[in-house]
């Protein structure tokens, strides 16, 4: 059943995450007299956050970048369970009035442009099973990169064998027992890391299956630096001097095994060595065939990982799986596990715009084909902007920057008298070459090409570098070159 009468804002932002939670709070602060909306499919705020329930879910980046800059993290950890971040994110919302903009319940199937009217009308779906028209001037996608309803599908020979307890961490069941249980994760990344030494609190033994290693380095929840600028900082200083810190470290890590990779892999063999059981090897099983941050690099606060290796409630197995029988993981060397449980932490499949319908006068618009201006609009796709994270950093600054260029373009507009902006690649640039958007090799970004849009090589279609380059070209770069902006038609 439809509702007739379309509500109508200047700014339309899809997704109550993170990053719709901070662009709203940018739109108040510099753009306080436009009228907005928060649509959500979900019934929280949190997105992420609010979605996955595994056991020890936690940032994978610190939270003092991770967290807003209009409202500091204040704990003495940088590494934060899942339910502490939603907390968060809810009181900053609640703290600066975001929480009353927000309708949850509202999953957006298709949003259209017209050219003609110069706005965007999008089809919501409410939860009570009606439906509306939302109108407006101005879209912001902060919908995330992954799909909410679907995990990446990955081949694992003979699962379909297994007759034991099979379980995704995306859709962890609430009442899942694994109280005295094997349990076998099936995975090497972030969710892995994450989940071995939380299930190691109740499971009897828990095994990570590897087809290969990643990169893994500790990550004290306070370190010295942090104690030394509590202790002696000005009380106003500290939580900006703090942000800093882990703003250059982490530029300074990766730009480190950037340029010296050879030197950060003995660095990091190293690092691992110390922590290791001496009855467990570093090859395989800790030596991955990529350079550092090649793809994201895992961290566990205060070593719990390896804690949990030396105390022997877990192990590492490194291999390719032959089969599976009723109860048996059989491994292409000829190593058997026997797991009452398996955890297939294989990925995300990644997916863009919350799987909505895009129409730009009538036509479907393909975000595959485009390339991105800025990393913040797509070639073609008028008065919209999506917003991408990094993949060496936090993604709340990807999504910081790209809200503060947008309002920086945004009052731009209103000062000129342009009602529209849109991305163009000029008949000049047509060949301009194509590059990776997301600059890493791990196998569901390599999956994911055909639905991510691309990178160029000419500066305003570069694809993300660092966080200080991106703000800098939010305060004070072009936002001019391959922009289209477009008055109002004479009436």
């Amino acid at each position: 059943m439809s509702e007739n009468k379309s509500e109508t804002y200047d700014v339309i932002i899809i997704g109550a995450g993170i990053s719709g939670i901070n662009f709203a709070y940018r739109l108040q602060e510099r753009q306080p007299h436009l009228t907005y909306t928060i649509l959500d499919a979900r019934d929280a705020i949190g997105g992420t956050w609010d979605l996955f329930k595994y056991p020890g879910i936690r940032s994978d980046s610190d939270l003092y970048t991770f967290g807003f800059p209009w409202s500091p993290w204040t704990e003495k950890t940088s590494i934060a369970e899942g339910p502490l971040i939603v907390n968060y994110i809810q009181e900053s919302a609640a703290r600066f009035g975001i929480d009353k903009k927000i309708q949850f319940g509202s999953l957006v199937k298709e949003s259209k442009w017209s050219s003609e009217s110069q706005r965007w009308s999008l089809d919501v779906d409410l939860k009570s099973g009606r439906s509306k028209k939302v109108d407006g001037k101005f879209l912001l996608f902060c919908t995330g990169y992954y799909d909410y309803k679907e995990p990446l599908k990955v081949e694992i020979p003979g699962i379909e064998n297994f007759r034991g307890t099979k379980v995704h961490p995306q859709f962890w069941p609430q009442d899942l027992d694994y109280s005295d249980k094997e349990m076998v994760i099936i995975g090497s990344g972030a969710t892995a890391i994450t989940l071995l030494p939380a299930l190691t609190a109740k499971a009897k033994h828990v095994t990570m299956l590897q087809r290969s290693p990643s990169y893994l380095l500790s990550q004290p929840s306070e370190d010295g630096l942090e104690k030394l600028i509590r202790r002696w900082a000005p009380q106003r200083w500290i939580s900006s001097m703090i942000r800093f810190k882990w703003l250059a470290v982490p530029w300074m890590l990766v730009n480190f095994c950037k340029y010296f990779p050879t030197l950060a892999k003995k660095l990091f063999r190293s690092a691992t060595i110390a922590q290791l059981p001496k009855e467990i090897a570093h090859d395989p099983h800790f030596k991955p065939s990529y350079n550092p941050f090649d793809q994201r690099v895992c961290f566990c606060p205060n070593g719990d990982f390896y804690r949990a290796l030396r105390k022997g409630d877990a192990s590492v197995v490194t291999g390719q799986i032959l089969d599976m029988t009723a109860d048996t993981i059989k491994l292409t060397d000829g190593q058997e596990l026997r797991p009452d449980i398996i955890v297939t932490a294989t990925g995300l499949k990644i997916q863009l715009a919350g799987g909505m319908r895009i129409f730009v006068d009538g036509k479907a618009f393909n975000i595959s084909e485009k390339f991105m201006w800025k990393n913040v609009m797509l070639q073609d796709l008028p008065n919209a902007a999506y917003v991408i994270g990094y993949v060496d950093a936090s993604w709340t600054l990807g999504a910081d920057a790209t809200a503060q260029l947008v309002c920086r373009m945004l009052a731009k507009m209103q000062k000129q008298g342009y009602t529209v902006a849109v991305p163009r690649v000029d008949e000049s640039k047509k060949k301009m070459k194509q590059s990776q958007l997301l600059n890493l090799s791990s196998t569901y970004v390599k999956r994911a090409n055909s639905v991510l849009p691309m990178a160029g090589d000419l500066p305003q279609w570069r694809g993300r570098t660092s966080y200080f380059r991106d703000i800098w070209q939010a305060w004070f770069g072009d936002i001019s070159t391959g922009l289209q902006y477009i008055q109002a038609p004479m009436k």
